[in-house]
């Protein structure tokens, strides 16, 4: 960021980097981004938007964009995505993560590192991916979430993403790391449980943190409580 506090046009429009909190949804952090700018610039209205959404349990890189700024979103949004993920083997959740309880047990004990990374391969490339159904994709007007909360039965389409990159990281018998660069539409709690599934056994979301935005990193991405508790330096004079 540098030693002098950078100042920023968020009316003409400004290209922002966040580090999201665990269990803030991406409407959290545009809210609160942009109620404090209004009130920092003495204003009634600002754009801001959001280049990809978060789910809650997932931590890292957001972009938000302000002003004029919102017209690259989509541009954002097209971007490769990296991910690191936490799963865990041997039991299985509606949702795929922690959202919901776990609703079955598996077997783990013949599962290998060597058995992992043989898995990896087949989700390698271009590959069909069904959403999960505790997911904002779009069923009959509805999110696919507002279905399935109520208990009902949802069918969703499978489609083509890509999986460049699959790495595990770390390996134990009840959870393993990996690291994930893929296209836009990708769902990593449905590749979790698919990887589970091609285990011969379960596997759920425990932890997930997007590290990168086509060549945005979060590394240089502002801290929320840090921005939003030191606007005054960042606004434009």
């Amino acid at each position: 960021m540098g030693e002098e506090p950078k100042t920023f046009d968020f009316v003409k429009g400004e290209v922002l980097l966040f580090d999201k909190e665990l269990d803030w949804t991406s409407f959290d952090l545009v809210q609160k981004v942009r109620n404090k700018l209004c009130r920092a610039l003495g204003i009634k209205k600002l754009k801001v938007g959001h280049a990809g959404t978060l789910d809650p349990k997932a931590t890292g890189l957001m972009i938000l964009c302000t002003g004029k700024a919102t017209k690259q979103i989509e541009t954002f949004q097209a971007g490769e995505k990296e991910y690191v993920a936490t799963l865990k083997l041997g039991a299985t959740t509606p949702s795929f993560d922690l959202e919901t309880e776990e609703d079955g047990q598996y077997e783990t004990a013949h599962i290998t590192q060597e058995k992992v990374n043989e898995v990896l391969e087949q989700f390698s490339g271009e590959i069909e991916q069904v959403p999960p159904v505790f997911s904002a994709v779009k069923v009959d007007g509805k999110r696919a979430y507002t279905h399935a909360r109520k208990g009902e039965d949802v069918k969703l389409k499978s489609r083509t993403i890509t999986i460049r990159e699959l790495e595990l990281i770390a390996f134990s018998p009840e959870e393993i790391q990996l690291r994930v660069v893929c296209s836009k539409g990708t769902y990593i709690r449905s590749l979790a449980r698919d990887i589970g599934k091609a285990l011969n056994s379960g596997a759920y979301l425990v932890g997930l943190r997007r590290t990168k935005i086509g060549s945005f990193c979060v590394e240089g991405a502002f801290s929320v409580n840090y921005f939003l508790e030191n606007m005054e330096q960042f606004v434009t004079n």
